[in-house]
């Protein structure tokens, strides 16, 4: 009897590449994979929850934003030293297909994997492909898209799979949505580890400036940066505003499914999670993200009239305060907003990704 077919997932050291990355290895391994996981050291600290029967594989790998000019100059070496390990061991244990998720340290296996002529893909979580992934786009079979529409290279399709979600999302995707009303009503305010802080400077002031009555039925999850922490707390206390501050809640799914509003980012994971539980959003893209992807990340909730996206340049608490009062005084509209949102969402997003997998594989 012959060996499981093998997968080589590539992805870098940041969770919006691994998050997506391990939820196709547990679905592969289900399926009756071999998956093997090639990353850097840093990638290597977001593995703790990828399947037991994953391999993991740190390869050397770097890239030219960050250090010194030394390091800068040492970086050509050390991908191709990277490349080398990982031809020797595409060589010892060819693999049916190989994946890159994005970020710097997929390049060894994308590349290893293109000079030996091996089925190939890459899925990008955002709207505007990241540097690797758009370096490989034109050298891989398949483009799987996280963000639809994505802007992709001339000549170069894709597939809009959508962006595989964690099990405590779906398992709350499509919950019934209970617009708002004269009842004590949730707001969750969720920004990532980068540039979050406009959040904390103009989101407690916004929610001040509402009527007595309206504020007064609003119950606030914000979560902050640990700097931010206490300024946040003292701002919504000033304010009036009853609000939960945290660097970080645990239970962001169940939130978001009681939530009547989302005030957030635009990063794929969360655009991914409001759109499979289908929430109305305020969104507020990372201006300095990398080729303005967050905006882009943004778009088809926005065209579908499913959110509401305030450029973060200009921005200020009374314009914030005009759209948070626009929602949640406007309980149809609200409620049109949440049904737009659910029918963006790709709950399915996995299993549309394993079944690429599959194909490009000639196992379907």
């Amino acid at each position: 009897m012959g060996k499981a077919p093998l997968l080589l997932i590539a992805a870098g050291g940041t969770g919006g590449h691994m998050f997506p990355a391990q939820a196709l290895a547990e679905a592969m391994v289900a399926k009756g994979w071999r998956v093997r996981l090639s990353t850097d050291a840093r990638g290597a600290r977001y593995a703790g929850n990828f399947p037991e029967a994953v391999e993991r594989v740190v390869l050397s790998s770097a890239t030219f934003a960050r250090g010194g000019l030394l390091a800068r100059a040492l970086v050509p070496l050390r991908i191709a030293g990277g490349v080398l390990s990982a031809l020797m061991q595409l060589r010892r244990d060819p693999p049916a297909v190989v994946i890159g998720f994005g970020g710097y340290p997929t390049i060894p296996a994308l590349a290893a994997a293109w000079l030996l002529g091996l089925p190939r893909m890459i899925h990008e979580q955002n709207g505007v492909l990241g540097r690797v992934n758009e370096v490989f786009a034109s050298r891989v079979q398949k483009v799987a898209c996280g963000t639809w529409p994505t802007r992709l290279p001339e000549g170069v399709t894709g597939d809009p799979v959508g962006n595989p979600v964690r099990q405590a999302v779906l398992d709350r995707a499509g919950a019934p949505y209970i617009p708002p009303g004269d009842y004590p009503m949730s707001v969750v305010v969720i920004g990532g580890s980068q540039g979050a802080r406009v959040l904390s400077d103009l989101v407690p002031a916004a929610f001040a400036a509402l009527p007595d009555a309206l504020k007064s039925l609003l119950r606030i999850a914000h979560q902050a940066r640990a700097e931010d922490h206490d300024r946040v707390v003292a701002a919504y206390a000033a304010g009036g505003v009853s609000a939960e501050v945290a660097a970080f809640f645990t239970d962001i799914p169940r939130r978001l499914s009681e939530a009547q509003l989302v005030i957030s980012r635009s990063g794929a994971s969360s655009i991914a999670d409001i759109s499979v539980i289908g929430r109305p959003a305020i969104l507020i893209p990372y201006a300095a993200a990398t080729g303005d992807h967050q905006t882009a990340n943004a778009q088809g909730l926005t065209e579908a009239q499913a959110a509401v996206t305030l450029a973060e340049t200009g921005l200020d608490a009374a314009r914030l305060t005009r759209e948070i009062e626009a929602i949640l005084t406007a309980p149809e509209r609200a409620e049109q907003m949440a049904s737009a949102a659910r029918a963006q969402g790709r709950p399915d997003a996995t299993i549309r990704l394993a079944s690429l997998v599959e194909a490009l594989a000639g196992t379907a």
